[in-house]
């Protein structure tokens, strides 16, 4: 009973080509040429590269096609052949792939370290840093025509406020407004934000106050 790789063998020899004829034109290598004409699979990668490189061959060759593959399954068994593959192959594949997934959870660890150090950071960034503090009005140099001059902005909503020493309500949101009297005349007004952890900013506006009246 003739085998596929015995008739892709006398096939080739009858043309004259040797195996490096034939894988320079298939681009298979030779060592999968020789297993194939011996019949050896298991040294092949996968049975699909099998069914491939037979296929391959064989159209090179000008064998026809359903001969070709009638004789490639009658010698093909995939579960025996791939049964003996060698345990060292076997046990580099579960190496790599037990290796990949060892990869794939130290790069998880690897992110999540990072979010929870940039979550941490952002949670008690008011430890290290001075609270934002921005004084929207009056703007400095500012010339004001009354004694009652708005002072308003943002800042930390947790923090303490002060204008010029004296206590002044933060809104949820950050943002603070006050009414403050002063008198005429060149003035400067001293915004001071401390956070939780006495991280304070201060923001001094110089102003010239005119009495309208």
């Amino acid at each position: 009973m003739i085998r596929i790789g015995q008739k892709l063998k006398e096939t080739r020899l009858a043309k004259g080509l040797s195996l490096e004829d034939v894988a320079r034109a298939t681009r298979i290598k030779t060592t999968f040429l020789t297993a194939i004409e011996k019949g050896e699979y298991h040294k092949l990668p996968s049975s699909s590269y099998a069914l491939g490189f037979v296929q391959n061959y064989a159209e090179f060759l000008g064998l026809p096609k359903r001969e070709t593959l009638a004789l490639f399954r009658r010698d093909f068994d995939e579960e025996k052949t791939y049964k003996v593959l060698p345990s060292g192959f076997v046990q580099d594949e579960r190496l790599d792939r037990k290796r990949f997934k060892i990869q794939q959870a130290f790069l998880i660890v690897i992110v999540v370290l990072i979010l929870l150090g940039g979550f941490l950071i952002y949670q008690y960034r008011a430890a290290f840093m001075s609270p934002p503090l921005t004084v929207i009005s009056p703007k400095e140099n500012s010339i004001i025509s009354a004694t009652d001059v708005l002072i308003s902005g943002r800042t930390d909503p947790n923090a303490t406020l002060t204008i010029n020493g004296e206590p002044v309500a933060v809104n949820d949101d950050g943002s603070f407004s006050k009414t403050i009297t002063l008198f005429p005349g060149k003035t400067a007004i001293a915004v001071r934000a401390i956070n939780t952890f006495g991280k304070e900013a201060q923001v001094t506006r110089d102003i010239d106050v005119k009495d309208s009246r």
